[in-house]
């Protein structure tokens, strides 16, 4: 039976389905291949996938009511890897309506798509560092209150948690939802720090460092990522009641800005243009997730270095961008 990817032209998306394929499961890819960032880079995630013969896709709007089910009812998917979401903090300032629309109303009908197949396994979901706002205690534990988001993309991943607690206590739906602390690598979204970084170096071209560089990132390579995405999603919540569990996916190994702006220096062998400005009300000065949970259920660690990610990612980045 197939495995249903959402947001499969996206970054982490994409790898996903890679992943699957690789090892030899059918895979099913939805996406709305919005233009919130360059539509070629998703038409090129796209295009390394549309040759393989267990790979199919449909374009489609999952916040669309009755989307889901109108193109896959009947295909047998009982279980989904759902990533679709409209991504970035500081966008959900200036397009709020977006955000509520995209992972309020689009987790809303994945969860809807679950409860109408009677055999359905597991769901795994993307949420995010964010939910943990403003948190100071260190590192961030699946335990730790989150109800004080400080931006709107938080509060709405915070909201699909809370949806997905609610179908897995009233329909027995398993869930798993994961915070993912900033993925970074190969194909990935120009809006990250380190691509407009990377690109801003080469080009000769000013940064913007917020707080001097006093900020603190869980940089988490999209392999590691993966890999935590699918070992998930090979185990289903079955003992838990009700069958639903949040779980960190980050490195344990915070970065601070002003070094990670270092690393790439060297790899690039570029001076960094550093303009200082204050911190965004919408961030968080650092995020760090405790990786125990994880470890302890699937036996998890991270393995990519920052270093060596970064260098995966520059390797990659140069001739893609033919800089």
């Amino acid at each position: 039976m197939p495995i249903l990817v959402t947001g499969a032209a996206g970054f982490i998306g994409s790898h996903v389905c890679h992943h699957l394929l690789d090892r030899g499961q059918a895979v099913v890819g939805v996406d709305n291949m919005n233009d919130y960032y360059d539509l070629a880079l998703k038409k090129g995630r796209l295009a390394r996938l549309l040759p393989h013969k267990d790979f199919s896709f449909h374009q489609i709007d999952i916040a669309e009511q009755g989307a889901l089910a109108a193109a896959l009812t009947g295909q047998g998917i009982v279980r989904i890897v759902h990533l679709a979401a409209q991504a970035g903090v500081r966008h959900s300032l200036d397009n709020p309506r977006l955000y509520i629309r995209s992972n309020v109303m689009g987790h809303l009908e994945v969860l809807e798509f679950c409860r109408a197949e009677p055999a359905f396994e597991h769901l795994v979901y993307a949420s995010s560092s964010s939910v943990y706002g403003g948190n100071r205690s260190v590192p961030f534990s699946e335990a730790d209150q989150v109800d004080k988001p400080v931006s709107l993309y938080a509060a709405t991943k915070k909201t699909d948690e809370l949806m997905s607690h609610t179908y897995a206590h009233l329909f027995g739906i398993p869930q798993t939802g994961l915070r993912f602390f900033t993925v970074y690598g190969p194909w990935g979204r120009p809006d990250m720090a380190y691509w407009m970084f990377t690109r801003a170096m080469l080009e000769g071209k000013p940064i913007r460092v917020f707080n001097n560089g006093e900020m603190w990132r869980d940089f988490t390579y999209i392999d590691d990522v993966v890999k935590a995405v699918v070992a998930v999603l090979d185990k289903p919540p079955a003992a838990d009641v009700p069958p639903n569990r949040l779980y960190n996916v980050g490195n344990n190994r915070p970065v601070r800005l002003g070094d990670f702006i270092d690393i790439l220096e060297r790899l690039l062998e570029v001076k960094a243009i550093r303009h200082n400005e204050p911190m965004q009300t919408s961030d968080v000065e650092k995020t760090y997730a405790d990786m125990t949970a994880l470890e302890r259920d699937f036996g998890f660690r991270p393995s990519v270095s920052i270093e060596d990610g970064l260098k995966k990612f520059v390797d990659w980045y140069r001739p893609y961008s033919k800089q």
